[in-house]
């Protein structure tokens, strides 16, 4: 299991969000792969270079994955440019037959089609057949405690725990992006 984290900062809501996808996991006793695309070296990812080490271990993990969590700020009514320029860099059809949960996290619930109407497609284009629903959470529902802690809204939490559930049943060897 994969989960991929498409923020750029390293203090961010989203990252509430990720811990308590990660939490679910453990709780099952799965110990899923968490890829930062944002430590990967930012020449790579914008020269394109696909001969990076830090990009092929990543996509070796995708891979090997059969379940993919994707993660993703709302910007400007998209997903991230990081996570976009991530995704150039999967091979083509790298996502086939594969069981794909994209979470994304944005200012207003306007930005709730984000993942129908911009994300989808780049997964689908990549091969992805089996999307499901996934969740959508306000940066409102994430409450900053300090020090890169944070606190989920019961609704954000029941929100993600209906994504989640989504995924059981599921072959649990695969990774969080």
């Amino acid at each position: 299991m994969t989960i991929i984290s498409g923020s750029p900062s390293e203090q961010t809501r989203l990252n509430g969000v990720l811990e308590f996808v990660v939490k679910h996991f453990e709780e099952a006793r799965l110990i899923p792969e968490v890829i930062h695309i944002r430590n990967f070296p930012a020449e790579d990812l914008i020269r394109a270079n696909f001969n990076s080490e830090e990009i092929k271990e990543a996509n070796i993990k995708i891979e090997e994955s059969t379940i993919i969590v994707i993660l993703t700020p709302v910007y400007k009514a998209s997903f991230t440019g990081i996570l976009k320029t991530y995704l150039d860099l999967l091979p083509q059809n790298s996502l086939e037959n594969k069981t794909i949960l994209p979470i994304a996290i944005g200012g207003t619930f306007g930005h709730l089609l984000m993942i129908d109407y911009a994300l989808k497609p780049v997964l689908n284009a990549l091969g992805a057949t089996h999307i499901l629903k996934g969740a959508f959470i306000l940066d409102s529902q994430v409450k900053k405690l300090g020090d890169n802690r944070y606190e989920l809204e019961i609704e954000a939490k029941n929100r993600l725990e209906t994504s989640l559930k989504s995924i059981h049943g599921k072959s649990l060897n695969s990774t969080i992006i």
